[in-house]
């Protein structure tokens, strides 16, 4: 078996809970009522994402070549 290493965005919502974004599997995004419910669900949807990339003989994307950065944006409201 091998592991791969995938970072996860958590986005606390208004209405309550979190939601969890996979930037390197597009379309890659689920729910959790708690962060650790969150990071749970990411970890299944992260699963079933690879398993039918598999599924369809396509290519497991990787975290490999990837750089991050935040950026600061000023706007005028």
């Amino acid at each position: 078996m091998k592991s791969l290493n995938y970072r996860i965005l958590l986005r606390k919502e208004p209405e309550g809970g979190y939601t969890a974004i996979i930037p390197t599997l597009p379309g890659c995004v689920t729910y959790g009522h708690s962060i650790e419910e969150a990071v749970e669900m990411a970890k299944k949807a992260i699963k079933l994402y690879i398993d039918n990339l598999k599924e369809h003989g396509e290519e497991i994307p990787t975290e490999k070549e990837m750089s991050e950065y935040t950026l600061t944006v000023e706007t005028y409201t």
